[in-house]
């Protein structure tokens, strides 16, 4: 059946990325700039090129890390408009200059939102960008140098979305607002929930991400193009250190990457008029937003994701697909544990010969801050265009698998007025979960839930976990003593389920608890 989309239909009509990997700080570009190159391949890919820009109505990008309230101590890096500083260098005056929110999740969240845009005509063509060239600013800062990496506009941004902590005051005391110290606690129980000893789930995370490494050795924008054997990423090196027991150095996203992704986007009807070749088009048939119970300490548990489950249904309701229709996956990958929460919770099986990501994922094609869910759909539709009809699933995740979003794309036209359920209307399902109680200054006998040791370059620095109450079952987090026969133990032998006392620390001014184990 031929399918003929209607006018106010969305569709994707321009793709462009890059990977910067000058060495040299006073010649890389900022962020900004790559972010104007891939805006320019971009609107080269729709066959307009500059033509494009005096008909821009919104250009909406991701926020920089440098933008981000945890990162603003950085000493430059700031862009108070960056969109609206990006439309003056491609010579464009959108009347919606937007920036979304801090979070992996943020650009599918984006081409959701300008989706619903289009489809209800309050925009026509739009530009949605994202970029990082945070390798380069890092390797500045070490150098003692301060690039001039600013700009200052008059106009005020639009802020789509909303800023929050992602962890609470007690849940920050103990070290969990770093992502590399709070993801091997899902790790460990996704594990106790699996069964399986600590060697025989190590073996298979490398047996999990060998393959993200394969794809990205073969993906020209990567910033590590190498494969790796699973017992390589698995086993611990002099190159192979943990970071955050159970995961190793080549288990960990890697942020310190320069690239950047754009997306064109506009109406059927605009790129009818504008003569954009169809075989430039993408649909998106699905998609959703949605968060899990925010605070780590009051999830329901450490190997689920409500939220991701409760995405995929609606999304696969509004294309009317399911999970077995999808060729290419890219599943979000910070860490081996995002990757098995999500394939779980959209019914992927295990031992499914699809591969779950068309980068390479973010420890091995790179992790560029916010913005590496823009590169995943700029491949993705690569990879659609290429396989005329087949379909694509994205997912993005920010935080602490606490913010999430979908989308389910292709070459065939979307049958049927375009629209989506409001995120907020199934938001409260997963809200009103019924979850733990927390204590947050815990005293008497405990077990424990799941559990990290975080390591620095010379050994194992510090225990953290999850735990609870004997009495209440209420849960807790805390610290564990940090001698080094403790700390050797917990890498060495299970802890799930390890009896002990809880207390909070002693020790004047130090606002953690203690859990000793027995």
């Amino acid at each position: 059946m031929v399918v003929t989309p209607e006018d106010r239909t969305p569709v994707l009509v321009g793709v462009g990325q890059l990977v910067q990997k000058e060495k040299d700080v006073e010649k890389a570009k900022s962020p900004l700039h790559l972010l104007e190159d891939a805006a320019r391949l971009a609107a080269a890919d729709t066959g307009l090129g500059d033509k494009l820009w005096p008909l821009v109505d919104n250009i909406t990008v991701v926020r920089f890390i440098t933008d981000s309230p945890d990162s603003r101590r950085l000493p430059f890096g700031r862009y108070e408009n960056a969109p609206k500083s990006l439309g003056n260098m491609l010579g464009a005056n959108a009347s919606k200059n937007c920036c979304g929110p801090t979070g992996g999740n943020t650009p599918q969240m984006l081409v959701n939102h300008t989706a619903e845009l289009i489809a209800n005509g309050d925009t026509d063509i739009a530009l949605v960008a994202g970029a990082e060239a945070f390798a380069t600013m890092m390797r500045a800062l070490g150098q003692g140098k301060m690039l001039p990496w600013h700009d200052e506009v008059p106009e005020k941004r639009i802020d789509i979305g909303y800023e929050r902590e992602g962890v609470t005051p007690i849940e920050k005391a103990h070290k969990l607002q770093h992502p590399v110290n709070i993801y091997p606690l899902f790790e460990n129980a996704i594990r106790g929930q699996k069964g399986l000893s600590v060697h025989d789930h190590q073996l298979a995370i490398g047996r999990l991400m060998a393959p993200f490494t394969e794809v990205a050795a073969k993906h020209p924008q990567a910033w590590f193009p190498t494969a790796r054997t699973a017992e390589e990423i698995a086993t611990v090196s002099q190159n192979n250190r943990y970071v955050g027991f159970p995961y190793t150095k080549y288990m960990n996203a890697v942020m310190q990457v320069d690239q950047a992704g754009a997306l064109v986007m506009m109406s059927v009807a605009k790129a009818r008029e504008l003569g954009v070749a169809e075989d430039k088009w993408v649909y998106l048939h699905g998609c959703a937003d949605c968060n899990d119970i925010w605070f780590p300490t009051e999830r329901v548990n450490f190997y689920s994701s409500p939220a991701i489950k409760m995405m995929g249904e609606k999304a696969f309701g509004m294309s009317g697909w399911n999970i077995n229709e999808i060729d290419y996956f890219d599943l979000y990958s910070c860490f081996p544990s995002a990757v098995q929460i999500g394939r779980d919770a959209l019914g992927i099986p295990e031992n499914d010969p699809r591969a779950l990501t068309v980068t390479g994922g973010l420890p091995y094609f790179g992790g560029a801050g916010n913005a590496y869910v823009m590169l995943s759909i700029v491949t993705m539709i690569e990879k659609l265009r290429a396989k005329r009809g087949s379909k694509g699933l994205v997912t993005s995740n920010g935080w602490y698998v606490t913010k999430h979003g979908l989308g389910l794309y292709s070459t065939e036209p979307k049958a049927g007025k375009w629209e989506r359920e409001a995120p907020a209307s199934y938001q409260s399902i997963i809200d009103n979960q019924a979850h733990p109680v927390v204590n947050e200054q815990p005293k008497g006998r405990a077990k424990i839930e799941t559990y990290a040791v975080v390591n620095g370059r010379e050994g194992p620095e510090f225990a953290v976990l999850f735990g609870r109450m004997a009495d209440t079952d209420a849960r807790f987090v805390a610290h564990t003593p940090s001698d080094k026969a403790t700390l050797d133990e917990m890498m060495t032998h299970d802890q799930l389920g390890r009896m002990g006392t809880v207390a909070p620390a002693a020790e004047p001014g130090k606002d953690v608890n203690i859990f000793t184990p027995q």
